[in-house]
């Protein structure tokens, strides 16, 4: 890739839309659920508020498109660049399972088996990410924090319920 293209505001646009789509995508699985199924369950303390969820991921999504910029302007000859981009793709893929399996199928327990995974999958990308780009790797550092908020709330939903 030539630098310029690398340093491109379409780029980075791209980069950001690429989660937000995912987002978007995941979403379609928790719209309906949200307001019948999960209203049904017992959930634990420190759950925030419904509306809490959606400006979250938004921005998480808007760090992670962000921290691809950085790991991609990088240059994809770059083998800890291609890691770190094929691991970006597999937890968006889990990410976006995870919606569709916990609010889709009313399953909290594949839900964790997909969150832990998702877990594992960005600490990875962290990992890749870090060695390209320190600033790529911090701005994932909300995203993995949430991460394991929702894997609390997930296990608890399990055990409550």
């Amino acid at each position: 890739m030539n630098i310029h293209s690398l340093r491109s505001p379409g780029l980075l646009i791209a980069c950001i839309a690429v989660p937000l789509l995912a987002g978007l995508a995941g979403s379609i699985a928790s719209i309906s659920s949200i307001s019948s199924w999960y209203t049904t369950l017992i959930k634990p303390p420190l759950t925030p508020p419904n509306w809490v969820f959606g400006p979250v991921w938004t921005i998480l999504y808007i760090l992670m498109g962000i921290s691809l910029y950085f790991v991609i302007r990088e240059g994809t000859e770059n083998k800890h660049v291609r890691l770190g981009i094929m691991l970006f793709a597999g937890q968006l893929l889990v990410n976006i399972l995870w919606s569709f399996v916990f609010f889709g199928l009313h399953s909290p327990i594949l839900g964790l088996v997909a969150i832990l995974v998702l877990i594992a999958l960005v600490l990875a990308m962290i990992y890749y990410f870090y060695l390209v780009s320190r600033i790529a790797a911090g701005l994932l550092v909300p995203y993995i924090v949430w991460l394991c908020i929702a894997t609390y709330l997930n296990v608890m939903i399990l055990v409550l319920n």
